[in-house]
């Protein structure tokens, strides 16, 4: 243990503690702007500087390590005066547009410039602009850029993707595309981690709520919306909502005052996955025993993209079932247009998701184009309060019918390892007719980056692995290719943690709490009556009126795709 003095506070931490986590610990706090735990500890914005006795020059908190009988000041004048100096430079190459800005009232860099009492500038303001494609699901304003290189840090050592980098030497040293390429020629999977982790606007998805808003205020278009399992965890968050009050019925009685004329839950789709998927699954395993090649699930757009990009020669052991979201679409312009008596032209169908990447899935080849338009969990908040809807005031509504019944099966795919416990439980029943203990899959849970489990399904082991984040994806497929790893089912998700931890879903300064949105879905999944996929009433009607069974001639059409490269 090491003892030291912050604030005239006595502290003692563990060896190899910096004076950040030791001035955590105490309570004190110090403010960051470029500091991301583990992954972007290199103190390149100085603005958690502090004095420390005997050391001339402020010190970066972040990445010096606190030492036996070291006296620290943090607000002392020297270091306020050289922290504000900073916070100072670094505004003058920042576009202080506030008022336009999607990150105003939760930017780091506007919260610790507002700490400050930062009230007049003293330099002149040298503001880098380049241009972006504004068609682009993922917009880059190089204006408001602080060169914090979270974005870097993320990319390269949680995704492993590479897209960022420093660009340029001398007094034009940047972040940008990696190696000067524009960004459509390097391989992004717009998975939105370098969204969630940049600390100002730098890097936003882009933004569809207005063309959203046409469709709703067109008196010839029907607007149906869906909502994925992970936006009901997280929704809340940007309105300072307790978890058990910003339920999925407060979240659909906000979006009924705005005026769409249909909202269903992706949760149905995510259990038509299910029973498309988990019925592959079981055609597809006697030559997955053969080969000892696993079938991979198709549900993430971010990690699809990535196999076909990195690893080609392993898309033919996608799952060929389309996404949830996908799904969704195609059953709302064919089967749902039936219903109410109207051309799959005049539906106009938005899907909200805590996803970056569902905005470039409705565009791949194959696809169907079923989908209009993807906002994410934090457009929809910023279209609920652009409609200045208080949620606290809102009133709990009821899904629509038929596609907005799911089950707890269908909750959990939002979470790391809710894809295939949920298909397992139904492959279970499909091949003994008879239903599993709803818990008997846990195994699959957890943030780990890589989990594994073997189970028995009626005589034949499935073995199967779960991974999320793409730097974990990647030392999985790897291994696979390589012989060192066999397994039946593998589940992937691009995003750590899976959907809840989502390129689109709200931002914080200190990171989400991925853990507790998870258990918010297993939360749901637990007190569901319905908690199989194959027991969802109108996903049974949905075959029994229209597609026939799983695998169908006509399921094939709508609910499959053949994997090509964009």
């Amino acid at each position: 243990m090491v003892n030291l003095t912050i604030d005239n506070k006595p502290v003692s931490v563990e060896e190899g503690t910096t004076i950040l986590d030791a001035a955590r610990k105490a309570g004190i706090n110090v403010p960051t702007l470029c500091y991301l735990k583990e992954i972007n500890e290199i103190g390149a914005c100085r603005i958690c500087v502090v004095e420390v006795e005997g050391v001339e020059r402020c010190v970066t908190a972040c990445n010096t390590v606190a030492t036996e009988g070291m006296v620290v000041h943090t607000n002392s004048q020297k270091a306020r005066i050289t922290r504000k100096t900073n916070v100072k430079l670094i505004l003058s190459q920042h576009k202080t547009n506030c008022t336009t800005c999607v990150r105003s009232g939760n930017c780091t860099l506007q919260t610790v410039a507002n700490d400050l009492n930062v009230t007049k500038m003293n330099y002149d303001s040298v503001i880098e602009e380049k241009d972006w494609d504004g068609k682009s699901p993922l917009i880059r304003d190089a204006s408001k850029c602080v060169k914090c290189m979270r974005c870097v840090q993320t990319c390269d050592k949680v995704q492993g993707m590479h897209v960022w980098d420093v660009v340029n030497t001398g007094s034009h040293t940047t972040v940008g595309v990696r190696d000067n390429k524009q960004f459509c020629d390097v391989n992004c999977t717009i998975c939105g981690q370098c969204i969630v982790n940049c600390p100002v606007g730098a890097l936003r998805e882009r933004d569809d709520v207005t063309k959203v808003l046409r469709a709703v205020e067109n008196p010839d278009l029907i607007t149906v919306v869906q909502i994925a399992p992970a936006v009901r965890a997280s929704w809340g968050e940007d309105f300072g909502l307790g978890k058990e009050f910003a339920t999925e019925k407060r979240m659909v009685g906000a979006l009924r005052n705005i005026g769409f004329d249909y909202i269903f839950d992706t949760v149905f789709s995510a259990d038509l996955t299910i029973m498309e998927e988990g019925s592959e699954l079981l055609h597809r395993l006697p030559e997955i025993k053969k080969s000892g090649m696993p079938m991979f699930t198709s549900c993430c757009p971010g990690w699809v993209h990535f196999l076909r990009s990195e690893f080609p020669e392993m898309l033919p052991r996608l799952s060929t079932a389309k996404s949830p979201q996908q799904m969704f679409g195609s059953v709302a312009k064919t089967y749902f247009a039936e219903k109410i008596g109207v051309e799959p032209d005049k539906i106009f169908c938005v899907s909200i998701m805590p996803c970056t990447a569902k905005k470039k899935e409705i565009t791949w080849k194959n696809s169907g184009n079923y989908v209009d338009a993807v906002l994410t969990t934090r457009e929809m908040n910023r279209l609920i309060k652009s409609y200045f809807i208080n949620p606290e005031e809102i009133q709990e509504d009821e899904f629509d019918s038929p596609l907005g019944t799911g089950t707890g099966a269908g909750v959990i795919f939002g979470a790391t390892g809710g894809v295939m416990e949920a298909a397992l439980r139904s492959a279970y029943y499909l091949v003994t007719k008879e239903n599993p203990a709803p818990d008997a899959f846990r195994d699959v849970r957890g943030l780990q980056g890589w989990k594994e489990a073997s189970f028995d399904v009626a005589g034949t082991p499935v073995k199967v692995a779960v991974a999320s984040g793409l730097g974990n994806a990647r030392k999985l497929v790897q291994a696979i290719c390589n012989k060192e790893v066999s397994y039946d089912f593998v589940e992937v998700m691009a995003c750590p943690g899976g959907c809840v931890n989502g390129g689109g879903q709200p931002i914080h300064h200190d990171g989400a709490d991925v853990a507790e949105r998870a258990d918010v879905l297993y939360g749901l999944d637990r007190h569901d009556k319905l908690r199989y996929s194959h027991e969802n009433p109108e996903v049974l009607k949905l075959y029994e009126e229209f597609l026939g069974e799983p695998l169908s001639h006509k399921a094939h059409e709508l609910l499959h795709l053949e994997h090509v490269m964009e």
